[in-house]
């Protein structure tokens, strides 16, 4: 049986190849969620007022995730607020205040992270959104006076601009994508690795 041969200059292509996909392996395990899952950030109805409470609970957020807030931003707005405040509905002296309708607040570090409409009366109608990072070691930090917000991607400021996901679309179907595709960089992966394999 014939080894494949290629010339030692390009060994170190394929190690750099090799680095490239365990990189691209990481990012697309970051996934971008819509609060809960709804067309809309607004009061919850009666019939179902624990929706952004459920939906955080069936959730597990990591570093590299993003939150989408999607609103009207004549009508509502989103701000970020500290535990006590998030407890108590205090609108004052919030810690991030997002008004443009599709509001991103990206993951960047572990901690728990409390958000509520910034419309008077919204709060105590349970339109508020906890969600807890864990640590690397599971564990979860009681830090949310810095925010993790990095601005979003500019987008026109009208109520949905961004494209809605067909209604037989869930968020399982979405995931299987991601898992497809990390099969496939893993998948290439190993090839890389056992093609670089028989050239040393």
């Amino acid at each position: 049986m014939a080894t494949l041969r290629i010339p030692r200059k390009y060994q170190s292509l394929i190690i750099l190849f090799q680095f490239f996909l365990l990189i691209q392996t990481q990012l697309v395990l970051c996934y971008q969620y819509k609060v809960g899952d709804l067309n809309a950030w607004n009061i919850p109805s009666s019939a179902n007022k624990d929706v952004y409470l459920k939906w955080s609970k069936n959730h597990l957020f990591k570093l590299g995730d993003s939150i989408l807030f999607l609103y009207p931003p004549s009508e509502d707005s989103v701000i970020q607020v500290t535990k006590q405040n998030y407890n108590s509905c205090n609108l004052k002296n919030p810690i991030l205040y997002m008004n443009d309708g599709n509001s991103l607040f990206n993951i960047t570090r572990p901690g728990e992270f409390y958000f509520t409409s910034g419309a008077e009366g919204h709060c105590e109608k349970l339109q508020k959104l906890h969600i807890s990072i864990g640590g690397g070691n599971g564990t979860t930090y009681d830090e949310a006076d810095s925010p993790a917000f990095a601005p979003s991607p500019s987008y026109t400021n009208v109520f949905g601009s961004i494209p809605v996901q067909s209604s037989n679309s869930t968020s399982a179907s979405s995931s299987g994508k991601v898992e497809m595709s990390v099969f496939a960089a893993v998948g290439l992966l190993f090839l890389s690795l056992f093609i670089g394999s028989t050239i040393l």
